[in-house]
């Protein structure tokens, strides 16, 4: 249990897809304005790495990866360059089941995403995970656990932007620094903030 726990602190905080890994920042920058939507967009995120991952595990290990059909007379039978391609109409799958539920029960934060839900299809952050956990050879809760930590590491780091951008809307800022000036200014400050976690787990 303890190393599961590990797992799901390092993916959300040491290994951070978005302030770590710098994976996902179309959508971690253009999502943090309101508080709101960027909640909702860490809830989505976590939603579908907490689900496509398993998933993709499931897949990558009972059909592509080196002998997975053993079982069928066929030992030698590699289909893991298939693996892209897989991933991603899993990860479109279940996107467009987030957004058909956010359509029905929660209009108001599916109309503040705008084309940005969709675009979690090929949201590098969640495809990154599914390659991170076959490089790694996790198994199947440790896939799971991997991808709940990670998207919940991106939920927070979102969440955290988004808070700080509000209050900087009531601040005199330089004209070289409004908009995305001051956002990535921002963005690197709290990147060096959680590069802390990486130093306190170095052996």
């Amino acid at each position: 249990m303890s190393e599961l726990a590990g797992l799901f602190l390092s993916a959300a905080f040491v290994e951070n897809m978005a302030l770590t890994l710098f994976l996902g920042l179309c959508t971690f920058l253009a999502l943090s304005r309101r508080t709101g939507s960027a909640l909702g967009l860490g809830i989505a995120v976590v939603a579908v790495m907490g689900v496509t991952m398993p998933l993709n595990n499931l897949i990558y290990n009972a059909l592509l990866k080196p002998g997975a059909w053993a079982w069928a007379g066929m030992p030698d039978t590699d289909l893991s360059y298939l693996k892209l391609i897989a991933f991603i109409g899993v990860i479109a799958a279940v996107v467009q089941l987030v957004e058909m539920v956010l359509d029905r029960y929660f209009p108001a934060i599916h109309a503040s995403f705008g084309v940005f839900l969709p675009l979690l299809t090929v949201n590098c952050a969640i495809l990154a995970g599914s390659l991170f956990m076959v490089e790694r050879d996790y198994d199947l809760v440790e896939s799971t656990v991997f991808g709940l930590g990670a998207g919940f590491g991106f939920g927070v780091a979102v969440v955290m932007l988004a808070a700080i951008r509000t209050r900087l809307a009531y601040s005199d800022l330089p004209n070289g620094l409004r908009g995305l000036g001051i956002t990535f200014t921002i963005a690197g400050m709290m990147s060096l903030g959680f590069s802390a976690f990486a130093q306190m787990v170095s052996p």
